[in-house]
């Protein structure tokens, strides 16, 4: 099992579809809006490298998501 923390910025003002959209994939564990250099913070759980770069290109298909950065541990 890998976990990773996904950190977004998004577009001006769509911080709050940014964070529905996130929040339907099923490898979100959980996700919420945080202030400063971010705008999204979400926590995931993917069974491998190719999973999560999956997640990855899923996540920065949302229109409201400008970047990423995700950490992993696992």
């Amino acid at each position: 099992m890998i976990n990773s923390v996904i950190l977004m910025r998004v577009q001006p003002g769509k911080a709050k579809d940014g964070l529905d959209a996130v929040k339907k994939f099923k490898e979100v564990k959980t996700a919420f809006l945080v202030f400063g250099r971010y705008d999204i913070v979400a926590f995931a759980e993917v069974v491998s490298l190719e999973a999560m770069e999956k997640l990855s290109s899923k996540v920065n298909a949302i229109k409201e998501i400008r970047s990423t950065e995700t950490l992993m541990q696992g």
